[in-house]
């Protein structure tokens, strides 16, 4: 809006100059020329008017006397005609022109003007409030997407990022977009080489597109990274991760605290020092319920709670044993399918009701609490861990809002 006020403010003084100043320098023009030719017209007859007086001096027509003085009062004659006002009979030969010209071509200018700053300034949204936020009415998906795009455009620009390409690819990661994040990470390391800060972002976009497996691929990528640098934050998060959602409660906390250890100063250290402390209340647990401390309580006045009804098909009820575990997770129905909260009970429970919230989380800044719908997942494992395998039962709640209750049937034998 600046920018066009001074565009149309220039426009009007440049365009009135261009009107007037012809004008008033044609007026001065004129008041010079009429002078000029009133002068030259009162000497031209002084002159003719001496001669005369001459050619009677010469017939001695007139003496010396008579001559002298009809000379000196045409000489003042002269002076008086110089001094008086604009020849009469001048007025008509020139003519100055009206002030309606340049008048009529003023109201134009400024009726441009107004209809330029009426069509293009956005007058009638003067009354309207600007967001503060450039994201409002935007979801996270959406916010996401657009932030993807502007980094795709600015990597047209300047294809050898190497920065951008690794920014570009933890974003296509919580844009579930594992496939671009693994090029984008192995395009950073064709300009910077193999780095292990490049590898533990590959591997985590590899792990959540294997449906967060560990396979023979992941896992060579992560044995490259940590014998590139065995301390690397990004792979041992990914280790120590897949270690607490496969009930291997003890090697998630050797990984997290490897970390800690390292005093890096680029990792959130209260998060992981959170996702220990839960590491070592679940090693603590032994049926899986939940407490009623200080901590849960907050939790549940808060209304941020999933609770959920779990039963067992009755065709499958015969494949329940009393030595199988039941594991409840939840995640978020947008952005990265990260687990936000997870518990484990005994199978003998079954039927149970479990309450997940902000004190079954993983720690750190992703909550259960922040989520607004969640997809809960039930896993029977026959093998003690969080994933599904051949021979485990398994039931789905593909949406739920957080706050609420809803009832999971375990329904699936795993192939």
């Amino acid at each position: 809006m600046t920018t066009l006020w001074i565009f149309i403010a220039l426009f009007v003084l440049v365009s009135l100059v261009l009107i007037w100043f012809p004008h008033f320098r044609q007026q001065k023009m004129l008041k010079a020329e009429e002078a000029g030719v009133r002068r030259a017209t009162n000497l031209e007859l002084f002159d003719n008017r001496l001669a005369t007086l001459e050619k009677e001096l010469e017939d001695e027509l007139l003496d010396q006397d008579e001559f002298n003085a009809l000379k000196k009062e045409l000489e003042i004659s002269l002076l008086q005609d110089m001094k008086q006002g604009e020849d009469e009979s001048l007025v008509g030969q020139i003519k100055p022109k009206s002030l309606l010209w340049p008048t009529l071509m003023s109201v134009v200018v400024i009726g441009v003007s107004g209809y330029f700053y009426a069509n293009l300034g956005a007058y009638a949204n003067l009354d309207k409030a600007v967001p503060d936020n450039p994201h409002a009415g935007m979801d996270a998906a959406q916010i996401m997407t657009q932030r993807i795009q502007m980094m795709e455009s600015q990597l047209q620009a300047e294809p050898e990022n190497s920065q951008l390409l690794f920014s570009l690819g933890h974003a296509y990661i919580s844009a579930n977009r594992y496939d671009d994040a693994v090029k984008a990470f192995d395009k950073a390391m064709e300009l910077v080489g193999t780095h292990a800060e490049l590898l533990g972002p590959k591997a985590t976009a590899m792990y959540y597109k294997a449906n967060q497996r560990i396979t023979p691929a992941v896992q060579a990528i992560i044995d490259q990274s940590l014998a590139s640098d065995p301390e690397d934050p990004s792979t041992l998060l990914l280790v120590g991760m897949d270690a607490f959602f496969s009930a291997q409660y003890k090697k998630a906390i050797d990984a997290w605290q490897i970390i800690l250890d390292s005093d890096r100063s680029d990792v959130d250290r209260s998060a992981i020092i959170n996702a220990i402390e839960s590491a070592k209340m679940r090693m603590q647990a032994e049926t899986g319920e939940m407490p009623n401390d200080a901590t849960h309580q907050q939790a549940a006045t808060t209304g941020k709670t999933v609770t959920i009804d779990v039963s067992i098909a009755p065709e499958l009820a015969e494949n329940v044993s009393s030595s199988d575990m039941l594991f409840i997770f939840a995640r978020n129905t947008q952005g990265p399918k990260v687990p936000l909260a997870a518990t484990k009970v005994s199978a003998k429970s079954l039927p149970v009701s479990i309450t997940l919230d902000d004190s079954t989380g993983m720690g750190g800044d992703i909550k259960l609490s922040d989520a607004k719908q969640v997809e809960v997942i039930a896993v029977l494992s026959k093998h003690g861990s969080v994933k599904a395998q051949p021979g485990d039962l398994q039931g789905r709640l593909e949406s739920m809002d957080v706050g609420a209750t809803a009832k999971l049937v375990i329904d699936t034998l795993v192939q």
